[in-house]
């Protein structure tokens, strides 16, 4: 007879992608797209994409058309993309375009669903564009392991004194996921973020030859990643050793926006200055800061700095479906199974 040791640890590591066993969730509160389902279970690679970006982090329609293209990039490196959104009180892992187009219309009035605001928007039967946080959640949930992003949510500028902490962070620390963005958002205290993350237990990388900290709009940030992967199977390998010793805190696999696109540092600092003030003199606060900021900033650079995301989401989708591809191909060569540590032959009294 098994231990409960072994059996726990079998479990574990062959079991189903949690959102396809009943009795982790209800089916009337999630839904798979057929696509989704069948590479979760077949072990093909998926990508999950979150829908805040759709919802409140673009104007419309550069919203929509970023989103389909994303997908199409995510597909051209045989990976399965997974964009995650509440709709009527569902959430939904993979949608149509039809259902693109529905968040993406700006008369669609999605809430911005992070963690905390499932309990409502599923109550009520709304449409969510799900946070970095919510798609963390979803995904520990649905058995995704591998997440893009543009940029995510971190410690605000004072926010030593406001305590306005991403949820985004916290929940990095919560499930062990990879998630590919450039950095967080340049509007955020980044030096502060990156120890926020240390405490979380969040393996911080940048991808690329350098360990400077992507800052976003620009390529370097001036703060250091602690470390740097060159290539995709390098930061596959990361993600797969952490499943291996069964850690629990997410990896940031933090991608530089491509030069040609970069926006200097000093004169994004002295644009997001302007647009913090701006909302400051607006009294705009809690979950509002965000995209009202983006938006100002995009106003503010005359459209370059909107350009600048959509072309680091899609560098960061390309990056990330490769990753997922990598991933895959190790979890196939190097299958899951019971630790040498707790095979029959090899026991001996342990002390704790």
């Amino acid at each position: 007879m098994l231990s409960t040791i072994e059996f726990h640890a079998i479990f574990t590591m062959y079991r189903l992608p949690r959102a396809l066993q009943c009795r982790f969730f209800s089916k009337k509160a999630f839904e798979l797209s057929p696509e989704v389902e069948s590479a979760l279970r077949e072990k093909r690679p998926v990508v999950a994409l979150e829908s805040t970006i759709i919802t409140h982090g673009m104007p419309h329609p550069s919203n929509l058309t970023t989103a389909i293209a994303v997908q199409d990039i995510i597909r051209a490196q045989n990976a399965i993309p997974a964009l995650v959104a509440v709709m009527n009180g569902t959430i939904k892992v993979g949608l149509s375009n039809k259902q693109i187009e529905e968040l993406a219309d700006p008369k669609s009035k999605a809430v911005k669903t992070s963690r905390r605001d499932f309990p409502y928007v599923i109550s009520n039967k709304l449409n969510g564009g799900t946070t970095v946080s919510g798609t963390l959640f979803v995904c520990s949930s649905v058995g995704i392991d591998i997440f893009v992003t543009g940029g995510i949510g971190g410690v605000h500028r004072d926010g030593e004194v406001s305590l306005d902490i991403s949820a985004d962070l916290v929940e990095l620390g919560r499930h062990s996921i990879m998630v590919v963005s450039s950095g967080v958002k340049s509007i955020l205290d980044i030096e502060r973020t990156l120890e926020y993350l240390e405490t979380e237990g969040v393996c911080v990388v940048t991808y690329g030859s350098s360990k400077n900290f992507p800052a976003f709009y620009s390529e370097e940030s001036g703060q250091l990643s602690p470390y740097h992967v060159m290539e995709p199977h390098q930061a596959a390998k990361l993600l797969h050793s952490s499943k291996q010793i069964g850690l629990d805190s997410g990896i940031l696999l933090a991608v530089p926006v491509p030069n040609q696109f970069s926006i200097d540092l000093k004169e994004m600092n002295t644009v997001i200055n302007l647009a913090l003030d701006a909302a400051e003199q607006q009294g705009i606060n809690g979950k509002n800061v965000t995209p009202f900021v983006l938006d100002k900033v995009s106003q503010l650079t005359k459209g370059k700095s909107l350009e600048t995301n959509i072309a680091l989401i899609k560098n960061n989708a390309h990056i990330g479906a490769k990753v997922a591809v990598e991933y895959t191909k190790l979890n196939k060569m190097s299958p899951p199974g019971v630790p040498p540590v707790i095979q029959k032959d090899n026991k001996r009294p342990v002390s704790v």
